[in-house]
């Protein structure tokens, strides 16, 4: 089976250059770029970026390079987009059509190679399955709990409850749980078929949950030393 490994980031970010700055000595994205290529299952390496430096820094570790587009490296592109695009390359450039591809995004060093093999292991074992991703818990921000704005400027409910009762307390609701955007694997037919939950519907509509207890993007310089803080924690420092 083709197992692909995707790293993804674009150039144009509010930090700069957050993809490759460095973390522990190396560039941020590394992290991710090895974490796939310790897995037993992948074969094939891409990185898909309109950035130079992103391309060269995941071309350091045996990543081979797709240049982005810039008009699918905008702050409103959609990551979609970005993936159609590179596995159209896998295909008309390489001949090389993946089964089953493991997106990873390059601002997150919260990607374990346990996590990749066991989400990969769950399309192996049952093929009903469009794609696996990490999950977390996360109660406070439930969306029973959160508002929206009317046109007076009023807090509302997201939903209609009818005459059922919602309770206050955050362990009386049902769990929720976000998915971890560290990386997701996906069945690539059930990618192209367009079908899929909202609002990531290339995950398709059956996607297995692989819960941990934390994961995070890079958005800010704070966020390196807590990625830092989190390797040395892990023991992948």
């Amino acid at each position: 089976m083709n197992i692909t490994a995707l790293l993804t980031g674009r150039g144009n970010n509010t930090l700069q250059d957050k993809n490759i700055l460095p973390v522990l000595g190396k560039p941020l994205l590394h992290y991710p770029a090895l974490a796939a290529q310790k897995s037993g299952f992948v074969n094939h390496f891409y990185v898909s970026s309109d950035c130079p430096k992103i391309l060269s820094a995941a071309e350091e570790v045996g990543y081979e390079k797709i240049v982005r587009p810039e008009e699918l490296a905008r702050p409103d592109s959609q990551h979609i987009d970005a993936i159609k695009h590179a596995l159209a390359y896998m295909v008309q450039e390489k001949q090389e059509k993946p089964d089953l591809l493991v997106v990873m995004l390059a601002n997150s060093v919260t990607i374990k190679t346990e996590w990749i093999d066991a989400c990969i292991g769950y399309l192996l074992e049952d093929e009903t399955l469009s794609a696996a991703a990490p999950v977390y818990r996360e109660m406070d921000h439930h969306p029973y709990r959160a508002k929206k704005l009317t046109a007076e400027g009023l807090c509302e409910p997201f939903f209609d409850f009818g005459d059922k009762h919602i309770s206050t307390n955050r362990q009386d609701l049902v769990p929720c749980y976000f998915f971890s955007h560290n990386f997701w694997v996906l069945r690539v037919t059930d990618f192209e078929s367009g079908k899929g939950q909202q609002p990531w519907t290339f995950m398709g509509e059956r996607v297995k949950p692989y819960i941990i207890e934390e994961a995070f993007d890079v958005h800010d310089l704070e966020d390196i030393q807590k990625s830092e803080e989190w390797l040395k924690k892990e023991g992948l420092a």
